[in-house]
């Protein structure tokens, strides 16, 4: 009886207690107070077994930490950002590099001759993180994924998720053999530049006397200042076929400089014209002198030495600017989170 009421006295004093330790835990206390009477209150026993839980789960996930923090190490030392920064890889990083040196070996062309040159980097990057977990998963303990196969760093079984893993890993190198085969030739930039140039042709008829193109056609004939319509299309084809084909050719240099200048000029001609003027063909001939201009211009004044700057010291709206205009140009490095 006096036991009884002993272990009911001593629930209730752990159930309070544990209101304000969530550590406590009565069930455990009584079990150590009867198999020990001569234990103190708290009984030490308990905090013994939760101190070897926690050293065994400790030791368990230590080895896993190890890989991955090895794997990061490993990365970071060639310039490589772990995927939850905002860090982004340029065509200078010790990553892209090493990328470009493999492409010039196995088909004799820079990362930049490419279609895809962001895709690339892309997947080479998220390859080396799903590798490094494949590793961890596999128990390989391989300090450095970069240069590695897949074959390379499994070491076999790692259940289901290593299997999800495999899957992934399979279908990004796929894309990765294709993008990497997929070069940008000089038949493609000389497609880029007919383009232009049909579309230099058309746009001045479009926007001087677009029946010649479409007089023939009952729907230009019959509805109501669809003549205007194209009139207006022809100047603004600057800013939607002309500029963006002769940057599609990648160009470099002076050249680069001027079409940038161009794509950002001719939208704000072809804004601001109407307001001065509703001749669309002086709004055409407007366009063609800013970009004319623009290559003057650029010729001008451009230096080897803006070739080297990083704009590192721009202002934050103008890197988005020119982050944007490399991006429709086909230059991005696969800067992504």
């Amino acid at each position: 009886m006096i036991l009884n009421k002993s272990t009911i006295i001593i629930s209730t004093l752990l159930s309070a207690a544990s209101a304000f330790s969530p550590s406590v835990r009565p069930a455990a206390h009584l079990t150590s107070l009867h198999a020990k009477k001569d234990a103190p209150f708290f009984a030490s026993e308990i905090e013994t077994t939760e101190a070897e839980s926690t050293t065994t789960s400790t030791l368990d996930g230590e080895k896993p930490r190890e890989i991955l923090s090895a794997a990061s190490d490993a990365l970071t030392s060639v310039g490589w950002s772990p995927p939850m920064t905002n860090s982004e890889l340029t065509s200078d990083d010790p990553f892209v590099r090493r990328i470009n040196e493999a492409i010039q070996q196995e088909s004799g062309v820079d990362l930049d001759e490419l279609l895809n040159p962001a895709k690339v980097v892309n997947l080479e990057r998220d390859l080396v993180n799903l590798r490094a977990q494949l590793a961890s998963l596999t128990g390989n303990e391989v300090e450095d994924v970069i240069g590695l196969s897949t074959e390379d760093v499994d070491n076999g079984g790692g259940g289901e998720e290593a299997d999800k893993l495999r899957k992934s890993i399979g279908k990004k190198e796929k894309d990765l053999l294709i993008e990497r085969r997929s070069v940008f030739r000089g038949w493609l930039k000389n497609v880029f530049l007919g383009q232009a140039i049909l579309s230099l042709g058309l746009s001045w008829i479009m926007a001087t006397d677009p029946s010649i193109l479409f007089g023939q056609y009952d729907w230009f004939q019959n509805t109501r200042s669809i003549d205007v319509s194209i009139q207006v299309l022809g100047f603004w084809w600057w800013w939607l076929f002309i500029v963006p084909s002769l940057r599609s050719r990648r160009p470099q240099g002076f050249e680069k400089k001027a079409l940038d200048i161009a794509f950002l000029g001719t939208p704000a001609v072809s804004l601001l014209a109407p307001a001065f003027t509703k001749d669309t063909a002086v709004i055409w001939i407007a366009n063609f002198v800013l970009v004319a201009g623009a290559y003057g211009f650029s010729y001008a004044t451009y230096s080897e030495d803006e070739e080297d700057d990083d704009g590192s010291n721009d202002p934050a709206w103008l890197k988005f600017v020119f982050k944007s205009l490399d991006f429709g140009a086909g230059r991005e490095r696969g800067a992504r989170n």
